[in-house]
């Protein structure tokens, strides 16, 4: 019979497929494999054949679970393929859309929910922080096996968004612990940044969002607080009666970007991280925060003075950023 299929065969493979056999028992290692195919985002495509994108990590991640269905008993082999006929590259791609939509969906709804109930007044302040904690822990866990799904993506980043806003405008209306002296909303440029020397989490943090998405040609200078003269044009960051520094219960990050951006999903999951590690207070609660706080630990053991502390931070708030958003700073 002649070739029925009409796409190039030099076309770069795209896809890794498990194919894999396992015996009737033990009856949980099918469940336990099925559970960790799950957990990466992989899509079945018959009953023993689960595909994902073509990719290291992808890779890595399959040779775990084969190893884990030959320890039980089973067989499993890793194909690196392209489908010639049948299934094609756009039906694959909406499958895996398919499998995230109903997520995103769901945390959309919530989030949503959970905005009335703030704005309304209905939500209590601690319950509503431990709710939008746990959908944005959520989103997160969504997004890293997310590789196609944008539209939907969106929608549930708009929704978490709108949360914000309303937690923020709620918050707004009581009365702070303490007032500091707030800094324009829109975002100088060629500025002169003064922080305190001894720069840790918050002042790496800040600064890296300073030169990230706040002024790009900032020029920083880390000074003795308690000798330093105050020169016009200069903004201060995390400084006794500085322009941005703590507001009530947040770190310098957060009234950061609460004043340039305020509706940045994934800079939110970063100033929960920041201020958990800053103020020690457990108030977010994110998986990510303990890993965070070695290494920043590790770079201020590393790095004596502050603009290597700075720059090395850079890096690491790079990638986190990264890996919040699915892709490229």
């Amino acid at each position: 019979m002649p070739p029925t299929s009409t796409r190039p065969v030099e076309e770069a493979a795209r896809w890794l497929l498990l194919i894999h056999h396992m015996p009737p028992r033990p009856a949980y290692l099918r469940v336990k494999v099925w559970r960790r195919l799950q957990a990466l985002g992989a899509v079945a495509v018959k009953s023993s054949v689960y595909v994902l994108p073509a990719g290291d990590q992808a890779h890595e991640d399959l040779q775990w679970v084969a190893r884990e269905v030959e320890a039980g008993g089973g067989e499993a082999s890793i194909c690196l393929a392209r489908f010639l006929d049948g299934l094609g590259d756009a039906e694959l791609e909406a499958a895996f859309r398919a499998a995230r939509a109903p997520e995103y969906a769901a945390l959309a709804e919530q989030a949503r929910a959970l905005a009335a109930a703030v704005a309304g007044g209905v939500s209590r302040r601690g319950d509503a922080e431990r709710q939008a904690a746990r959908l944005r822990r959520r989103f997160a866990a969504i997004a890293a096996i997310d590789f196609f799904a944008d539209v939907e993506r969106q929608e549930a980043a708009r929704a978490l968004a709108v949360l914000e806003v309303a937690m923020k405008e709620r918050e707004g209306t009581r009365a702070d612990t303490h007032t500091t002296k707030s800094g324009p909303g829109s975002a100088p440029r060629g500025a002169t940044w003064v922080t305190r020397r001894g720069v840790k989490v918050d002042r790496i943090a800040s600064a890296w969002l300073i030169r990230r998405r706040i002024d790009p040609e900032a020029r920083f200078v880390f000074v003795d607080e308690k000798t330093h003269t105050p020169a016009a044009g200069e903004l201060r960051f995390d400084m006794f009666a500085g322009e941005y520094t703590h507001e009530g219960d947040r770190c310098t990050f957060e009234t950061l970007l609460r004043h340039f951006a305020p509706d940045d999903v994934a800079l939110t999951a970063i100033a929960e991280i920041v201020h958990d590690i800053d103020l020690k207070d457990g108030k977010f609660g994110r998986e990510e925060t303990t890993g965070i706080a070695s290494l920043i630990a590790g770079v201020v053991a590393a790095e004596d003075a502050d603009e290597a502390r700075v720059e090395r931070g850079y890096a690491l708030l790079d990638a986190l950023l990264a890996g919040l958003r699915g892709g490229p700073p």
